[in-house]
């Protein structure tokens, strides 16, 4: 009987020290260095869907060349602050997306702005700086 307690215990203990070692990685936050924020590229295309997630909300944009573009945005909580709703974008609607590409050279960004059907701007056109990148000394 103590040894299946022992073996119970162990085994307890070692399923508690997988759970607090994987739940760290919920926390952690990714870095921005994938995207290359000394560079700015304006994609017109077709939303093909709008993510409103955590941690981030998402734009899928279809350019005219047939390239699916994941656009990467602030969060939800975030981007409500900034004057956003969910309902702000919609598949089918055309807009420009300005945004930083990704080093790698996939389709993909870190959304800066974005130009509405109606022509509002949400976001900004202009470079703003790096975000999330220590500063040289």
């Amino acid at each position: 009987m103590k040894t299946a307690s022992k073996t119970l215990g162990a085994i307890g203990a070692l399923l508690a020290g997988v759970a607090l070692s994987c739940g760290g990685t919920a926390w952690a936050h990714h870095s921005f260095a994938m995207f290359d924020q000394t560079k700015q590229a304006s994609i017109a295309g077709t939303v093909k869907d709008f993510e409103w997630t955590n941690p981030h909300a998402f734009i899928e944009l279809e350019a005219p060349d047939g390239k699916l573009w994941s656009v990467e945005l602030n969060s939800p909580n975030n981007l409500v602050r900034q004057g956003w709703k969910r309902t702000a974008l919609k598949p089918g609607d055309k807009v420009t997306v300005v945004l930083n590409p990704l080093r790698n050279g996939q389709p993909g960004g870190l959304f800066n702005g974005v130009t509405l059907p109606s022509g509002q701007v949400l976001g900004s056109l202009k470079p703003t700086g790096p975000i999330n990148v220590p500063s040289e000394k």
